[in-house]
């Protein structure tokens, strides 16, 4: 209710600008009678300031708002007129009153938080593959295709799962280009490889178990994802094969978080032996191991070994997603869930956001059917063999003497730099100072590692994102460095 008694909610449907127009005023009409017309004219005039009347809004007219208000007409036609002559308002002969566009009001705008590089010379943190290759004319079409045979039915609140036919085309591609046993029935479409964690985190959580183990160095996305489910991270470290079974058991852990097709960030595979050991692990203590497939598409000097899930589907829990293939930004991936552990994650999923966009599934269930995505895949395979091999190149050539391990896979390499361009921090400092970003491979160990005995460099070298010229330079800039 305002002051003369008047309800906004019964104003006209036409009525421009609503019940903020007078609301707003309310504070300045009850002012002394003596300052009443200053204070309701100063109100105004901030409201346009700041924004809260923008530009081209139309004003009630001064009977309606008069009214409103509890002032008289004269009171409200004297402040149009006023701020009409100081050009904050504008009106015509039987047209009403308007804001103006003379004021530039300050309105707040909303931050961008979204992950960007800094703005350096030379960018080779990991992580980020090259999104000028996303496939924008094929994406159009499917997505026109889609629009237009999409059922209307198809548009309410969907399977939590997924669309059944995405998760078809799912169930075929993983298995055809993945090796997983893929039932459909078991396959849970996700926001991501983040997404399909925090479900796997919270139905761990639902069954009691409260820690789990991360390989060391690792991700250190794992840890803060499962803390949030209320899951405790337990480092366990790497030695070549994999991820150390007796330090394993140490831990006392029924489920560990492994990159068994390309380690991150070490990029090494794990051995068949170790494959074979870790699940027999899982079965001994009626555990789960959570397999992150990040990259098992990119694999240069031979076909890409298969997923641990299609050794024993009921002990491991697969995840995948698009974000290196396609786009992360299209927050799309899938989970393919234990028959034990699919009924929480189901009803998480269902709790967490009611289900996947219906129209994003059905256009990347469209893209997988007509073959879009495997040709995407071979032209990212291409493009970032490409530039694997001018990276190794380069580092040769400008910084003789550095050894490149892990294997020919992914989207990073491992570069140890001879003991001559250490201690590590201070090369760091020199790379930071030269514009070159870079993280080193301690950055991801979970434990503080003891530093080289000989003063060596162990980089992460990410370069997806970075065309073969830019390589070049970007390295020749780090043996400058090396070099001052």
């Amino acid at each position: 209710m305002t002051s003369s008694g008047t309800n906004p909610q019964r104003r006209p449907p036409g009525d421009p600008v609503g019940s903020a127009a007078w609301e707003l005023l309310l504070p300045a009409v009850s002012a002394p009678a003596r300052t009443r017309g200053r204070s309701l004219q100063a109100a105004l005039r901030e409201a346009v300031r700041s924004g809260r009347l923008a530009p081209g809004t139309r004003l009630p007219s001064s009977r309606d708002l008069a009214a409103d208000l509890g002032v008289s007409r004269g009171l409200v036609t004297e402040a149009y007129e006023q701020l009409t002559a100081e050009g904050y308002l504008r009106s015509g002969r039987g047209a009403g009153t308007w804001v103006g566009g003379a004021v530039r009001a300050a309105r707040p705008r909303a931050r961008d938080l979204a992950p960007r590089a800094p703005g350096s010379r030379a960018d080779f943190v990991a992580g980020t593959p090259d999104l000028s290759l996303f496939p924008r004319a094929a994406w159009a079409t499917a997505h026109r295709g889609v629009l237009a045979e999409l059922p209307h039915q198809d548009l309410g609140y969907p399977d939590p799962r997924g669309l059944p036919r995405l998760r078809t085309a799912l169930a075929g591609l993983l298995t055809r280009r993945r090796g997983v046993v893929a039932d459909p029935e078991r396959i849970v479409v996700v926001s991501g490889v983040a997404q399909a964690t925090s479900l796997l985190g919270f139905a761990l959580h639902a069954r009691g178990l409260a820690t789990a183990g991360v390989e060391d160095p690792g991700s250190p996305q794992h840890d803060e994802l499962y803390a949030a489910a209320g899951v405790t991270t337990v480092p366990v470290p790497l030695d070549g094969e994999g991820i150390s079974l007796g330090p394993l058991r140490e831990a006392g852990v029924r489920a560990v978080v492994t990159t068994p097709s390309h380690q991150f960030p070490t990029g090494i595979a794990y051995s068949a032996r170790r494959r074979a050991d870790l699940l027999g692990w899982a079965r001994s203590v009626d555990g789960f191991v959570l397999e992150d497939d990040y990259d098992g598409d990119f694999r240069y000097d031979r076909a890409p070994v298969g997923a641990l899930q299609g050794l024993d589907p009921d002990r491991v829990a697969y995840t995948g997603s698009v974000s290196k293939s396609l786009a992360p930004g299209l927050r799309l991936g899938w989970l393919l869930v234990p028959q034990s552990l699919a009924d929480e994650v189901v009803e998480r999923k269902r709790t967490m956001d009611l289900g996947h966009p219906t129209i994003d599934q059905a256009l990347f269930a469209r893209f997988l059917e007509r073959g879009d995505y495997d040709r995407q895949l071979r032209r990212c395979q291409r493009a970032y063999r490409e530039r694997r091999d001018a990276l190794v190149a380069a580092l040769e050539e400008h910084l003789p003497g550095t050894r490149v391990s892990g294997i020919a896979a992914g989207l990073h390499v491992i570069a140890a730099l001879p003991h001559r361009y250490g201690p590590q921090e201070e090369f760091l400092a020199r790379l930071g100072a030269a514009g070159v970003g870079v993280r080193p491979l301690t950055d991801y160990a979970h434990a503080r590692a003891e530093p080289d005995d000989e003063g060596g460099v162990r980089l992460v070298l990410g370069y997806a994102h970075l065309s073969p010229t830019r390589i070049r330079a970007g390295v020749r800039l780090m043996a400058e460095a090396a070099r001052a």
